[in-house]
């Protein structure tokens, strides 16, 4: 199993961060396990509010727990609520059960860690991770072909709406009768 390093952890935090930038978010903090799931690196940008460390370890650490993105749990406990409870029960460390976490992989598919944000929506905790990862040369779950999918049991979920490109889509008005 490849490990990350600190300085590739870091990279994507930075990068994380400066789409955040690019995006006006609210202040993140990023919290990026490895893929045991313990502890490689944590940011929190000023102006990030408490216990922000704390909601992105347990983002990325449901990713990891689950292998899939936190949304994708989230929607697991909604379809599924006592197979959720009975995991939270075995889980080893706290899982926070709300979008924002990303498993990261190499150019062959391995999880090799995850990265959680918290600060903002989940949509743009997610595309800020997202960024992140690719523009350190990583991969998501959603930069693999469908057969990638099956070979590597990738769960896709449904696409991330942009809240930006939401935001200047013209309203549409209502037909007449």
């Amino acid at each position: 199993m490849r490990a990350i390093t600190l300085d590739e952890a870091v990279k994507i935090i930075n990068e994380t961060f400066a789409e955040a930038k690019r995006r006006n978010a609210y202040p993140l903090t990023a919290v990026l396990l490895d893929a045991g799931g313990r502890m490689k690196a944590a940011l929190k940008q000023d102006g990030a509010s408490l216990l922000r460390f704390e909601v992105s370890y347990g983002k990325a650490y449901a990713a990891l727990a689950m292998g899939r993105e936190s949304r994708q749990v989230l929607q697991k406990a909604k379809d599924k609520p006592l197979f959720m409870q009975s995991f939270l029960e075995l889980a080893d460390g706290p899982m926070f059960l709300e979008g924002g976490g990303q498993l990261i992989r190499d150019k062959d598919g391995e999880v090799i860690g995850a990265i959680a944000t918290t600060g903002d929506t989940n949509e743009v905790d997610d595309l800020c991770a997202i960024a992140g990862i690719r523009a350190a040369g990583f991969k998501t779950d959603q930069d693999f072909s469908e057969a990638d999918m099956r070979r590597l049991n990738i769960k896709r979920g449904p696409p991330i709406e942009d809240p930006q490109k939401a935001a200047s889509k013209p309203a549409r008005l209502p037909r007449r009768a």
